[in-house]
């Protein structure tokens, strides 16, 4: 390699980190700039939307409306390609949770380019519609969000083990009351009386079915007062999870893999070893 092409190299990789850390990581000033301006794009953006849905204001400020949503995907787009210059495997950015919901986000504009006639009016609706996605945007770029992401993650097989039981018990008390109430009281079917032990268990009681009986009843009342227990228990698995995530919560970001949180002094990826900026 001579010394113009490690020249360029290094120059092109200059600019590539200094991108990266602005838009990928919150820990700088510019950083965090770049996430605030962002956050009010997709605010005011998803505010568009929902006004555009008003027929009375989409007839007098449409115009308007059409200017700003233009706007929008535009900034969104611009950010969109710059995430993928920026990164040194742009593949696992683009196929990425946030990577589909960035493009989901720009897309609607687009094919409303291509979908026109009276027949297409509920296709352009549907596409006005999903422009919503950009409000899943916003998750990223709050650091509660990460932490609070972090903690599900961890407390995934807890919580699976946890719903695994709760839907042991609908499957029993639903049977149970099925046999116990019958047909005549409303029990038509075990799954009838499984969504009505659901419905007891989360303490909603909507009152469509209704047990008669006195064992119908105590089986009821057990029921709720376990409900009440039942949902005490993930909140603690997520909280204890969250008390964890908040000490190791950092946005520094591998350009490689886009694994966050890593420790701010890390030279290299501590999931796939690849060099950090």
């Amino acid at each position: 390699m001579t010394e113009n092409e490690k020249k360029y190299e290094s120059s092109s990789s200059l600019w590539q980190r200094k991108l990266h850390q602005i838009i990928f990581e919150a820990e700088t000033p510019l950083g965090k700039a770049f996430d605030l301006i962002l956050i009010w794009f997709i605010l005011l953006s998803v505010l568009v939307i929902a006004l555009e849905s008003i027929q009375t204001l989409r007839n007098e400020y449409g115009p308007i409306f059409f200017f700003l949503e233009w706007f929008f995907t535009i900034v969104f787009t611009i950010e969109y390609l710059l995430r993928i210059l920026c990164l040194k495997k742009a593949r696992n950015y683009i196929f990425s949770f946030y990577g589909i919901i960035d493009f989901l986000s720009i897309l609607p504009t687009y094919l409303s380019l291509f979908i026109g006639g009276a027949h297409s009016l509920m296709v352009i609706r549907i596409l006005r519609v999903s422009r919503i996605f950009r409000l899943l945007k916003l998750t990223r770029y709050t650091s509660e969000a990460k932490i609070l992401s972090r903690a599900l993650r961890a407390s995934r097989h807890k919580i699976t083990v946890f719903l695994v039981s709760v839907l042991s018990l609908v499957i029993l008390v639903g049977t149970a009351m099925y046999l116990i109430e019958g047909e005549s009281a409303g029990f038509t079917s075990i799954p009838r009386s499984m969504y009505w032990a659901i419905v007891t268990m989360t303490t909603v009681g909507y009152g469509d079915l209704v047990p008669q009986s006195d064992l119908g009843q105590a089986l009821a009342s057990f029921l709720m007062i376990t409900g009440y227990g039942i949902i005490a228990v993930p909140t603690g698995i997520v909280t204890a999870e969250i008390a964890t995530a908040q000490k190791e919560e950092t946005t520094k970001t591998c350009p490689s893999c886009l694994h966050e949180g890593l420790s701010l002094d890390s030279k290299f990826c501590k999931f796939c070893g690849s060099k950090l900026y």
